[in-house]
């Protein structure tokens, strides 16, 4: 059985990881959807509060777990005895960071693999940072966010 991690911030789930999440869905037999908890920064909405947004888009499918965790992404892999770890790519700089960051992983963690799956060229723009200032902002993010 192949168990992909999708690690994140997710703050908040934007259309993008909605995307890529439902791709992910495609190619493996599970996912599970990584929430990263970082105490020293504050987010926008708890982890609480993502967990159960994500938790309610995939209400569905019995194939979605969502999950939070502390410290490194390859201890939370191996917890789970995930076989990949799914990261989506908008942009060059993105590409660069999550090269750096599958390396690492992959020297740490060797039976598991990264894939890397662009955006959808329409989700491109759209980061969670964007979204966060839009709300902050008193904007309609909705156009941004999952559906």
């Amino acid at each position: 059985m192949s168990i992909a991690a999708f690690p994140g911030s997710f703050d908040p789930f934007s259309a993008g990881h909605h995307d890529i999440a439902q791709r992910a869905l495609r190619m493996f037999d599970r996912l599970v959807i990584a929430i990263g908890v970082n105490v020293e920064k504050k987010g926008l909405y708890t982890a609480e509060q993502r967990k159960a947004y994500i938790e309610a888009l995939f209400a569905a499918s019995d194939r979605v777990e969502v999950c939070t965790y502390e410290g490194l992404t390859v201890d939370f892999c191996k917890s789970i005895g995930a076989t990949h770890i799914v990261r989506g790519l908008r942009n060059a700089a993105d590409f660069s960071f999550e090269y750096a960051a599958a390396q690492a992983n992959k020297a740490m963690l060797p039976d598991v693999d990264t894939v890397l799956l662009p955006a959808a060229p329409e989700l491109a723009f759209v980061s969670s940072t964007l979204i966060r200032d839009v709300l902050k902002s008193g904007g309609d993010a909705a156009p941004l966010l999952s559906k």
